[in-house]
């Protein structure tokens, strides 16, 4: 075989080893080479999606606006009112009336909600509608105004907050202006359609049928056209009237008390309380004391329902009611109501356990130490009934010592009536609105009175209307000790129903031992009980 060079091997080699080192070198260039884009081949966000959050964005921050900024406070009438707008699915007006309830009308379709908060009465506004009735025609294009007015002024702090609050969140989460600004303008075109819609669909109609809600869902069988409603309750209040009448002439006719006839010269009294301005109240107290020949009547309080200067006018009847008119403060009373009832004719105000003789009794009271009708519970109540009961009974006793004892004690709360046992023969108190009849451990009897105005506005609260409650108490002009006591009640508001019971102490019924006349209170400590069936009349 024939030798090959050495020089050949050395170029045979050089070459083998560059051709196996060919596929590294392509493998190298190849890695070395750049990357072809793939940024197309990634999918980009969709369009929806975009446009999707763009709302979510928009919508949170209008409604954070108008949570902040969207509100306006408005003077309606005789009332300051809180007007909101309030994003909804099925629009229309919500009006609060705390802490009554609430009605709402089917006023618009939008997404936008009207929200009506009644904050408060205006007592000078109140006060004029009182001094010239003649304004109350005119009240409905007087609220429509204020409405309109107030409804305009909302629209256009409604405009700021929306496209403020939408903006403002759009640049938080964006963190780009343009972004932000289209948020703004979308906000804006999303309020002025909605507005267009409820423009669109506006229903004037809808306040003649209102749904309600918490303690007014009792008043629609009460509601109605304002004209038929003062008309139809000024027939209820001749209604009434004219039952008590019949009623009276009926019990006077049918009734059989051998035990107990009342003389001529027998003092009459006709206790009421917690009328809580209800006006039908003064027909049917004039009624009882033309019927019953009522010497005097006595008011335990609450007669008002909030105290306010503005009310004082409701009180002006008492003038007209034929019998003087002896009265105590109740928490629903105010010093403004009091000052005003001591400038009536023929109004005795009852204080501090100062005492009046009047129709030949002598009467001694306390006003109540609380105010509140908001019917809220302050604390210490309790105690500051019992002290002013305390100084009630300490003005009782120094009466008595000086030889001029009071017949008839006065409190509004039974809690402060029941601290004067042992130094008057009978007090009287109201404020639960039931009645109760009870002699206490030292002998005084303690006569609380029902609500004489069916619990006023009060009469909507539960399921069924609180009747009318009154009471006429006989007493004998020589000793001045109760005789006897008639219940009279009336059915609640819409109700045509009476009754009328007779009750005696026990020391005046048949067979019974009477007590020796006196100053101090009775011994006896048992309640007064029927003595004959009621009359009653449907």
């Amino acid at each position: 075989m024939a030798r090959v060079p050495a020089a050949v091997l050395h170029v045979l080699a050089e070459v083998m080893n560059r051709i196996r080192s060919a596929p590294r070198a392509l493998t190298r260039r190849r890695r070395a080479r750049p990357a072809p884009a793939t940024a197309e081949l990634t999918p980009r966000s969709h369009p929806w999606t975009r446009a999707l959050g763009l709302v979510a964005v928009v919508l949170l921050g209008a409604w954070l606006g108008l949570l902040i900024v969207g509100n306006v406070r408005v003077p309606v009438g005789p009332m300051n009112t809180t007007m909101t707008l309030r994003p909804s699915l099925t629009g229309g007006t919500k009006i609060n009336v705390s802490p009554l309830g609430a009605l709402q009308l089917d006023s618009h379709i939008a997404p936008v909600r009207l929200d009506v908060n009644v904050d408060q009465l205006d007592p000078d506004r109140a006060q004029a509608l009182v001094d010239h009735p003649e304004r109350l025609s005119g009240l409905q294009d007087e609220v429509a105004q204020d409405v309109e007015h107030g409804t305009l002024d909302l629209a256009a702090r409604s405009c700021v907050a929306v496209v403020t609050g939408a903006t403002a969140l759009g640049l938080a989460v964006y963190r780009r202006p343009r972004r932000a600004l289209a948020a703004g303008g979308l906000a804006l075109t999303l309020l002025v359609a909605s507005g267009g819609t409820a423009y669109a669909t506006w229903n004037p109609d809808s306040v003649l049928e209102p749904k309600f809600s918490g303690l007014l869902s009792s008043a629609p069988s009460l509601v109605g056209n304002a004209r038929s409603i003062v008309t139809e309750f000024d027939v209820y209040q001749k209604e009434l009237a004219r039952l008590v009448t019949n009623v009276t002439k009926l019990y006077d006719v049918t009734s059989t008390l051998p035990a107990y006839q009342p003389d001529p010269t027998t003092i009459r009294v006709l206790h009421v309380s917690d009328i809580h301005l209800n006006p039908a109240s003064w027909k049917i107290i004039a009624s009882l004391v033309q019927q019953y020949k009522v010497n005097v009547i006595v008011d335990s309080g609450d007669t008002m329902d909030h105290g306010t200067a503005a009310e004082n006018g409701f009180l002006d009847p008492i003038e007209d009611l034929g019998a003087p008119y002896v009265w105590v403060r109740g928490n629903h009373d105010s010093r403004v109501t009091q000052d005003y009832l001591k400038g009536l004719e023929n109004v005795h105000v009852l204080d501090d356990g100062r005492a009046r003789t009047i129709a030949g009794l002598r009467f001694a009271g306390i006003g109540d130490p609380q105010y509140t009708p908001d019917r809220s519970a302050k604390p210490g109540a309790e105690a500051s009934q019992e002290l002013a009961g305390a100084r009630l009974a300490s003005a009782l006793r120094d009466q008595t010592r000086a030889g001029t004892p009071v017949d008839v004690a006065v409190a509004h709360e039974p809690s402060a009536a029941r601290e004067v046992d042992g130094t008057v023969p009978l007090v009287l108190a109201g404020h639960v609105h039931h009645e109760d009849m009870e002699v206490m451990k030292y002998g005084t009897r303690l006569r609380v009175e029902g609500s004489t105005g069916g619990s006023g506005l009060r009469a909507v609260e539960g399921k069924h209307p609180d009747p009318v409650q009154a009471s006429i108490l006989y007493f004998d002009r020589d000793s001045r000790r109760l005789q006897a006591w008639d219940e009279i009640e009336l059915g609640g508001l819409g109700l045509t129903t009476a009754e009328v019971s007779r009750h005696l102490p026990k020391e005046n019924q048949p067979g019974a031992t009477p007590s020796p006349a006196g100053t101090g209170p009775s011994p006896t400590g048992a309640t007064g009980t029927p003595s004959s069936p009621a009359a009653r009349t449907p």
